[in-house]
């Protein structure tokens, strides 16, 4: 099947018929990246930034395009498309839109990336204030398109940032605001990721924290309060009926990254619990109800020299090959990126791990107490004569599945106060080649992109999307 350059809508429909489709689609030439002003102690808007990663090309590795949004304090944080495989059949829908969240100050900004794949334009602001009084929901972060040509929004709470008031929001294809996905009475008790795989009418969502928490910076007192999730909630889909909730103890800490298996058939997915620092596995039963199983544990390090005697890896971003062979997750404060293999989902196996940043680098003052008593911190090499800033975070995965691009920011607060240089030196982006055959990672030192050297100074770069699409925004149906 043929696509347009970049990797645009096809004849039948934006996307690929099936995941392996994907796997044969051209190569990434261009990345977007929410990149964040907010809490950096500059006055001045976020904006999405347009990366040229053609290997080609005299720009390559660089900043080709700032759009600035209009307003400031925003915190752009994730984004989506507002179409893409899911459907796949439709001839005139297009990947065209991209749709930014604003995690901070709940709006919505659509951005029009087909006039000019290199430098897209604002197509449409979505205001909190319509929003909530719409639907009363407030802190959007998840976005994806649906079959229906509509976009579901999860949202974390009220505008008061009250766990609450989470719940989905529904944009119709013109981006108007339909009003709340799930059934009166069905809302979560926390917001944060969500994935469907309508072949098993199932759509899974995970659960963060309280706005009002989160929002400041993280309090370990706020999980005794009750202000941080633990669930996972199992909807029915697309009837928006809460049918169970999951509750992963203490071993689910934040869970939140949630993905299915890609294949549509599958019934099996993972969600990353952060501060529990375990990749849990959810699957369907016998019986038609969903049941978990930890299946990878981080252990923490004891260390010196830091806030707490044991420091958590904070599993804070996974992703999974459109082949469903490899998944990769990164421990942002421990430092590392991992791939594991996941022929047999029930069993992953460590494939690879790079050291790229955190806080128990070399040069850092946090030591790690080993198990023969000498104390130990990880080597991190510099890439083109740069030190790695900050812990790896947010990834993306080439639709081959042979190049990773890693992000190191968080949360503006949440940055703030576990790598307090970071607004000041700015985020970069690596990336990172991928065996796909036996398993294995290393990082690619022509590749490097400085947010610390930005125009407007150094920024925070997050989330990562391709115009064609990829692996953590396409689902098919």
């Amino acid at each position: 099947m043929g696509t347009i350059e970049g990797g645009g809508c096809c004849a039948v429909g934006p996307g690929y018929g099936t995941p392996l489709d994907a796997t044969k689609g051209p190569r990434e030439s261009l990345l977007y990246v929410t990149a964040v002003y907010t809490g950096t102690g500059r006055s001045l808007p976020d904006y999405l930034a347009t990366v040229d990663v053609d290997p080609k090309s005299p720009t390559f590795s660089k900043v080709v395009h700032r759009l600035p949004v209009p307003h400031v304090d925003d915190e752009l944080h994730h984004s989506g498309w507002n179409s893409c495989s899911s459907c796949h059949g439709e001839k005139d829908a297009e990947r065209r839109y991209l749709v930014l969240p604003s995690l901070v100050s709940s709006r919505i900004y659509i951005v029009d990336t087909l006039k000019d794949p290199k430098a897209p334009v604002l197509h449409k602001v979505i205001e909190a204030e319509d929003i909530y009084e719409k639907t009363g929901l407030a802190f959007p972060h998840t976005a994806h398109c649906l079959a229906s040509g509509e976009i579901m929004i999860s949202c974390l709470g009220d505008k008061e940032g009250r766990a609450q008031g989470a719940g989905f929001l529904l944009l119709d294809g013109e981006f108007n605001i339909k009003g709340r996905w799930e059934k009166q009475g069905h809302s979560p008790s926390f917001g944060y990721d969500f994935w469907y795989q309508p072949r098993h009418k199932t759509m899974i969502s995970s659960s963060w924290g309280a706005p009002s928490a989160f929002t400041k910076g993280f309090d370990l007192g706020d999980l005794s309060k009750g202000l941080y999730g633990r669930e996972l909630f199992v909807y029915d889909w697309p009837g928006g009926t809460l049918k169970q909730t999951i509750d992963l103890g203490d071993t689910g800490l934040i869970p939140l990254e949630i993905r299915f298996l890609h294949n549509p058939e599958k019934d099996t997915g993972y969600v990353a619990c952060a501060l529990s620092s375990t990749l849990v596995r959810f699957f369907k039963k016998d019986d038609s109800t969903w049941d978990h199983e930890v299946v990878v544990t981080v252990s923490p390090l004891k260390v010196k020299n830091w806030i707490l005697p044991e420091m958590p890896g904070l599993i804070t971003d996974l992703l999974i090959s459109l082949d469903d062979r490899f998944l990769y997750f990164v421990n942002w404060l421990h430092g590392d990126l991992r791939q594991y293999n996941i022929d047999d989902p029930s069993k992953p196996v460590l494939t690879g791990q790079l050291w790229l940043g955190g806080l128990v680098s070399k040069g850092s003052k946090v030591l790690v107490e080993s198990s023969t008593g000498e104390d130990w911190q990880s080597s991190v090499p510099p890439v083109q004569g740069k030190k790695l800033r900050g812990g790896p975070q947010m990834l993306q995965l080439s639709l081959d599945g042979k190049r990773l691009y890693v992000t190191n920011s968080l949360f503006s607060s949440w940055d703030n106060q576990f790598y307090p240089g970071l607004a000041s030196e700015g985020s970069h982006i690596l990336q990172v080649d991928c065996d796909t055959q036996k398993g294995g990672l290393a990082l690619n030192h022509d590749f490097f992109v400085d947010f610390g050297e930005e125009p407007n100074g150094p920024a925070l770069a997050h989330e990562m999307r391709y115009p064609g699409g990829d692996c953590t925004s396409d689902i098919w149906v």
